[in-house]
């Protein structure tokens, strides 16, 4: 997401220069070879030669970065990429520069990690939530505001707390059913070698999410595991209903389920 990001601020004017800043060595020097960034620096040089942070780490090295960031910054806003936002919002709560952080989800991302799954365009459309805008100064919560209209995006409001159950519903349960049933898949195809002869794009759209990355969803459901487990709760209760339908052989409760299921267009065009 950081790469998308950067692609995209670039090529729209937005930043004149975009300095990286990774551990890892191979993912710092792919991007500096294929244009994400204009340059490597350490997390110390980085911060003193740029006017603005953006954090697109997992969300177990972000509550570690974003406290030494705010440490360090002179003035920059600081935001962040992460899928949760309660724990850190709470960790910065009472640090004297809170004001420069700006807590926000860029609702958009793929299954790929690294600098090669950078794409141009991932943004557009597509919503950033802003949480607890009220502890942010309103000075950075401007130039972060223009940095994801740049992306094309459109930005909302919510407490951390809101964010973090609502993103349980309709974030974190899709990957854990698209791990899930990968897991599934798996196990039968020791024995059924043609299974994948007859996956066609359903399988695949469903599937998808479950070729993320363990280090990146692993502290996510960590970090969100009450609102995550509440989710799951009601989830294994709706296959229990469908599992009890089919074994029942109850055509009629069948139907009743996936017609209420079918409400969901409703909500998603």
């Amino acid at each position: 997401m950081g790469g998308s990001a950067a692609i995209d601020l670039k090529k729209r004017g937005f930043a004149d220069k975009i300095i990286g800043v990774d551990n890892n060595r191979l993912h710092a020097e792919t991007a500096l070879h294929i244009g994400v960034v204009d340059e490597i620096a350490s997390m110390e040089e980085a911060i003193a030669n740029c006017d603005l942070v953006v954090v697109a780490v997992p969300v177990d090295s972000a509550v570690k970065l974003i406290p030494k960031i705010l440490d360090q910054v002179n003035g920059q806003a600081i935001t962040d990429m992460c899928s949760t936002k309660e724990m850190i919002c709470q960790l910065v709560k009472y640090h004297p520069k809170r004001k420069n952080y700006v807590a926000a989800h860029p609702m958009a991302g793929t299954e790929f990690s690294g600098p090669w799954a950078a794409k141009s365009g991932l943004f557009d459309g597509k919503a950033v939530m802003f949480c607890d805008a009220e502890e942010s100064d309103i000075r950075a919560l401007a130039v972060i505001r223009r940095m994801f209209e740049a992306l094309n995006m459109r930005v909302t409001f919510m407490d951390a707390s809101s964010h973090d159950r609502h993103a349980a519903f309709v974030s974190h349960i899709s990957h854990i059913s698209s791990f899930a049933l990968a897991l599934t898949v798996l196990d039968q195809e020791r024995n059924e070698k043609h299974i994948f002869d007859m996956a066609s794009g359903g399988f695949d759209s469903t599937v998808r999410l479950a070729k993320s990355s363990a280090e990146m969803w692993s502290p996510i459901f960590e970090q969100n595991a009450e609102n995550v487990v509440v989710v799951l709760n009601t989830y294994i209760q709706k296959l229990s209903d469908f599992k009890e339908a089919i074994e029942d052989g109850d055509r009629d409760k069948i139907d009743g389920l996936i017609k209420k299921s079918n409400q969901i267009k409703k909500i998603l065009k």
